[in-house]
């Protein structure tokens, strides 16, 4: 995270301090508002390194999922192919955990996937299910990556959304 955090802060200095533009979107929850405008500050020629910098840093899928692939989700909407699991805490926010299985060779997919493990792993079940539709549009990569793919992230945090609604409705882990 420091690396980002120092890259986007030189970013926001060489921008031409400019006043920042204000946006009348409501912040997204969690951590994904700070990775969003760190999207936003950074040239477009530096965001597919950032995208790179988040599939790297993707946890390893637990080897209680590793070793019970059917217990994991596909998610379609991906040219890759990605499977998601969420996990609810038995806790007073039912705090989420997410987990991923995305293949190395699918940065694109990974990235997103690290973007959204960041932003909203550890977070209670209120918070991921307030992240609005639309955010991979706010992550200002529409010139950098296809409708295609920003479509394949809205597909798992669809999916997220789902699992966590389902699990924390029923109670069930």
């Amino acid at each position: 995270m420091g690396q980002r955090r120092s890259r986007a802060d030189r970013a926001r200095r060489g921008a031409g301090g400019g006043p920042d533009v204000v946006s009348e979107t409501a912040p997204l929850p969690g951590g994904l508002q700070e990775i969003a405008d760190d999207f936003a500050a950074m040239p477009d020629a530096d965001k597919l390194q950032l995208l790179l910098e988040f599939s790297q840093e993707l946890p390893d899928l637990p080897d209680r999922f590793a070793e019970h692939p059917e217990l994991l989700e596909p998610v379609p909407e991906c040219q890759s192919p990605i499977f998601l699991v969420t996990e609810i805490d038995d806790d007073s926010e039912r705090t989420v955990h997410l987990h991923f299985s995305a293949p190395p060779e699918a940065p694109t997919t990974r990235g997103f996937a690290g973007i959204l493990h960041e932003g909203l792993d550890g977070r209670p079940a209120a918070t991921v299910l307030s992240v609005p539709a639309e955010l991979p549009l706010r992550l200002s990569l529409e010139e950098q990556v296809s409708p295609l793919r920003l479509r394949g992230m809205s597909g798992m945090l669809a999916r997220i959304q789902r699992q966590v609604s389902e699990r924390t409705a029923a109670g069930a882990e």
